[in-house]
């Protein structure tokens, strides 16, 4: 029987937008070009796991990158503002399904500064617990960042239904035993979460 509904927070609960972020904070299309191609998808692993604190990780790249210290910098003290808004119809809908008794967990990739984000947006209020890459040190699709809320909150694999917006950490779940919906709208999500929970034995 399902019982907890568990919750990536980018792309699931908030939105995103690198690309108007780095328009607006770096004008110089060269210098915007150069950061972009510095800060990709290994280098937002190295962030959400956080084995060194965020300010040493922009110091390390701004060691590395002497060209573009004012841009990681300004990268630094504006990271968060890269999150724009709640994606629309979470919040009624995370509402919805915990008046019908379900419990709401977050599962999610970020570094410290999440918690500016959770302040800012009234959706993560909904949340039983949550946890957080940057915390474990660890980052799905690892095993251990699963086991890690397993523990923690006292849920059982097979009553959990796990959504996120990449296929991969869906996977990571699903190995463990969790069902799993990849993420892509509100009305999607409740479709497919609503047909796991009508075919339950």
């Amino acid at each position: 029987m399902i019982k907890n509904l568990i919750f990536d927070f980018g792309k699931v609960l908030v939105d995103y937008d690198y690309e108007a972020f780095y328009l607006r904070f770096i004008p110089e299309q060269k210098k915007r070009e150069a950061l972009i191609s510095i800060f990709n998808y290994d280098l937002q692993m190295i962030i959400d796991r956080e084995a060194k604190p965020f300010s040493a990780i922009m110091e390390e790249m701004i060691a590395m990158h002497k060209d573009l210290e004012n841009e990681i910098h300004i990268f630094e003290e504006h990271y968060t503002e890269v999150v724009t808004e709640e994606i629309p119809g979470m919040r009624e809908l995370l509402m919805k399904l915990k008046t019908e008794g379900y419990k709401l967990y977050g599962l999610t990739n970020w570094c410290s500064k999440v918690y500016t984000t959770m302040s800012q947006f009234d959706i993560f209020k909904l949340l039983d617990g949550q946890v957080i890459s940057s915390e474990e040190k660890v980052i799905k699709p690892e095993p251990e960042i699963y086991q890690c809320l397993f523990d923690r909150f006292g849920l059982k694999p097979e009553e959990c239904v796990f959504t996120d917006d990449r296929e991969d950490n869906i996977e990571g779940g699903e190995s463990l035993g969790m069902k799993g919906i990849v993420f892509k709208n509100a009305k999607q999500y409740e479709k497919e979460l609503r047909e796991i929970l009508d075919n339950q034995i």
